[in-house]
């Protein structure tokens, strides 16, 4: 099933999947019941996005800053994050869904990192739609990255610095086979990036709902696209040169 309106269909939708601890909380849960419940959401969002025509994914699945989390829960996420590749992998080669990852994926335990790479390596030639998970990202090591990578090159002398420009700079970042995002969703009631995709929204939609992310289900997504289908995105011009394209 895919939207009527495909004209004006994001390209690329970002979650910021905010409010797993709150969510236990208010029901009296650990907050690792709160992670638990959160991963049926992102099926949700998958299934739908992939069910409407949305051609890129990217999750913020987890930060740099989030290994400073106490280490019962870090590990929980770890172990979570590892299972629900383990089930889905089929699915995704079922589905004609590509796995990639953005992020310091050396820092996460081994376990994770073969079964990434084993579904990353599987789903290597679907191309049906990108599903991208952040993992051990952080929008501002991202940059600095991308900054050490011109550097070793112009070292090299494989590049001069009086070329680099936007483009040639956002082919240094995690992201430089993926569009930027079109629409950025956070849920929670929280209103900030926290070091999520920094360049890469110089110029997206953001859509920011009070729905906790455990209960975050097809509708709510399909709101929040409904919601950027009826915005006019200018990119700096004016309304008047916007229609004239």
């Amino acid at each position: 099933m895919r939207m009527e309106n495909q004209r004006t269909l994001p390209r690329h939708i970002a979650i910021i999947m905010d409010g797993n601890g709150r969510w236990a909380e208010r029901h009296a849960l650990g907050r690792i019941a709160g992670h638990k419940r959160g991963a049926k959401s992102v099926k949700i969002a998958v299934k739908t996005c992939r069910e409407i025509g949305i051609q890129y994914l990217t999750l913020y699945a987890f930060s740099v800053e989030n290994w400073s989390r106490p280490r019962e829960e870090v590990d929980a996420l770890m172990g979570l994050l590892e299972k629900y590749l383990r089930a889905e992998l089929q699915e995704m080669i079922k589905n004609n869904i590509r796995l990639m990852v953005i992020g310091d994926i050396e820092t996460l335990p081994s376990p994770v990192r073969k079964i990434l790479t084993e579904s990353m390596d599987k789903t290597a030639g679907n191309n049906g739609m990108v599903l991208n998970l952040a993992l051990s990202y952080g929008g501002r090591d991202e940059i600095v990255d991308a900054v050490r990578k011109i550097m070793q090159d112009r070292e090299n002398g494989k590049i001069d610095l009086r070329h680099i420009t936007k483009e040639v700079f956002s082919r240094y970042l995690h992201t430089a086979n993926i569009p930027d995002p079109d629409l950025l969703i956070r849920t929670s009631g929280e209103y900030r990036l926290s070091n999520f995709l920094l360049w890469q929204t110089a110029y997206t939609e953001f859509y920011f709902t009070d729905v906790l992310w455990p209960d975050f289900r097809r509708k709510h997504l399909m709101a929040a696209i409904a919601d950027y289908q009826r915005r006019e995105r200018r990119f700096g011009l004016i309304s008047n040169q916007v229609q004239k394209d």
